[in-house]
């Protein structure tokens, strides 16, 4: 086996990527890169009845816009490919060959029907059944039949699976990297199924077979898989793999409220994205994902990453290189990790103030196709640093800054209340007055005081009048940064805008 780390994500494509996935596929990706080793996706692909299409598209997508760019994958093949598993369907077959001939795998024969009818004769005793050490000879398979028997229903094209002969009354010690070693009887696990009668093996079996073809040494997955780690420690002993990857069940998601994991039901029940890309199926609404809700993916992988694992210290923000320095299992927690969507928006809006502005200046382009080029390239830049503070997401930049390049065409009702016993009108005209002096509009802070102190109106219903009129609203950044950039001949006709307004009431 090749010394260098290698992990693997491995997804069934039944749907969209969840987030909890990607942050597994995240945290598979750090600890490689921090060992310099691989990190692989591999499809697995053999459950035909639950395949979704579009799913493997919308894995690689999510993948790729998080920066989780693998070393080996279907698109990018390297020596221990094929990677999906419904084209690895000749190993399959030869492994579970070997297991056969090692007493460890038997055919079974059972139908439907009977299995149905055994469940039912225990329930009637109050029992569970289970096809295991127990009565597993006396099934139809190849350990209560003969040879002969055996040979002849295979021959004659009888549907049968191949079982897993778990030991009799063995201790398996497991080990955890997190948990540490669990003990389990082998009599507690049931003969599971390893090769199904459609000629695909099951996730048990083709799971195990492809880690030791693919040369993985590090197994990291989901906490859900925990109960499962016994089988596969015995199928790895079966095929007398000489060491067995280090296995690490990462914890839970938690929802953001209540009991439980975090589910894709939660997004549409709270309102928040559950993955990281659009989602569409056929004759059903897309649902948008973190990206087209205009979050940034460096938040999307800081905020995952912070699910069930800490640096050891106050820091928060990170982007993708510095966790690849920080990574390390000892920051990994046992306890499931509580989901936050409002924490998720604080991630978003500090990576945001991170951001080079000309990643904005290209959305503002393409929101205000003509409106943009009143401006130059120096100017934008000022406007995204003075509205960028304001950001919780992309999305948001277009309302924020619409004022800089569109006339109101409404103003607030709302804010406008608060001047209703203010001579309103005069004000805005001797406010007119001033910007149209281009003196006046040089030095309009200081001119505005003198202004506002001669009439005696009040410095601060000055201000709000001329923000109304200006952006529509009393909200924004400074408000003689806007002017400075908008210009004088703009303000004033905007001023003549909520004047005219005014004067319908």
């Amino acid at each position: 086996m090749n010394n260098s780390i290698r992990v693997r994500f491995a997804p069934s494509p039944t749907g969209p990527l969840h987030i909890g996935g990607l942050r597994t596929a995240l945290f598979n990706y750090l600890f490689a890169k921090k060992n310099n080793g691989s990190f692989i996706l591999r499809i697995e692909d053999t459950d035909k009845n639950r395949y979704v299409a579009g799913s493997e598209e919308h894995i690689i997508d999510s993948l790729r816009w998080c920066g989780l760019e693998p070393d080996e994958s279907p698109f990018n093949p390297g020596r221990n490919g094929p990677y999906r598993q419904s084209e690895r369907g000749e190993m399959y077959k030869k492994a579970i060959q070997e297991l056969i001939d090692k007493k460890r795998a038997y055919y079974a024969f059972d139908t439907k029907e009977d299995l149905e009818k055994y469940r039912y004769e225990h329930e009637k005793k109050g029992r569970v059944f289970s096809y295991s050490y127990e009565n597993r000879k006396t099934l139809k398979n190849s350990l209560s039949l003969s040879e002969k028997e055996v040979s002849k229903m295979i021959v004659s094209g009888k549907p049968y699976v191949v079982r897993f002969k778990s030991p009799t009354n063995k201790t398996i010690v497991c080990k955890d990297v997190l948990r540490g070693s669990v003990s389990v009887n082998s009599n507690m696990v049931d003969d599971k199924i390893l090769y199904k009668s459609d000629g695909m093996p099951t996730y048990h079996f083709a799971n195990v077979v492809d880690d030791m073809a693919m040369e993985i040494t590090h197994v990291i997955r989901g906490e859900e898989w925990l109960p499962s780690l016994p089988l596969h420690w015995m199928i790895y002993d079966a095929f007398e793999c000489p060491k067995k990857p280090l296995f690490v069940h990462l914890p839970l998601i938690l929802k953001p409220v209540g009991k439980g994991k975090l589910s894709k039901r939660d997004g549409d029940k709270f309102g928040f994205p559950v993955f990281a890309t659009s989602w569409k199926e056929k004759n059903k609404e897309e649902i948008r994902g973190y990206k087209e809700l205009g979050y940034l993916p460096a938040s999307v992988v800081n905020f995952l990453s912070l699910l069930g694992w800490n640096p050891g210290n106050e820091k928060e923000i990170f982007c993708l290189s510095e966790l690849v320095n920080e990574f390390d299992f000892k920051g990994l927690n046992k306890s499931g990790a509580r989901f936050d969507p409002e924490k998720n928006k604080w991630f978003n809006h500090s990576h945001i103030q991170k951001t080079e502005n000309n990643v904005f200046s290209s959305v503002i382009k393409e929101e205000f196709r003509e409106a943009h080029k009143t401006y130059n390239s120096q100017q934008t830049s000022k406007i995204i640093d003075l509205v960028k503070p304001r950001l919780e997401t992309i999305n948001d930049l277009s309302k924020v800054c619409e004022f800089f390049y569109v006339d109101p065409v409404v103003f607030s009702e709302k804010s406008l209340k608060k001047f209703k016993n203010v001579n309103s009108i005069e004000i805005l005209k001797s406010i007119a007055v001033l910007l149209e002096d281009k003196e006046g509009e040089e030095n309009l802070k200081e001119n505005l005081k003198a202004l506002s102190k001669e009439k005696d109106w009040g410095f601060g219903k000055v201000l709000g009048l001329l923000r109304i009129s200006v952006v529509g609203d009393l909200s924004g950044p400074d408000l003689f940064e806007i002017i400075s950039l908008v210009g004088g001949e703009t303000c004033v006709k905007r001023i003549s805008s909520l004047i005219s307004f005014l004067e319908k009431k």
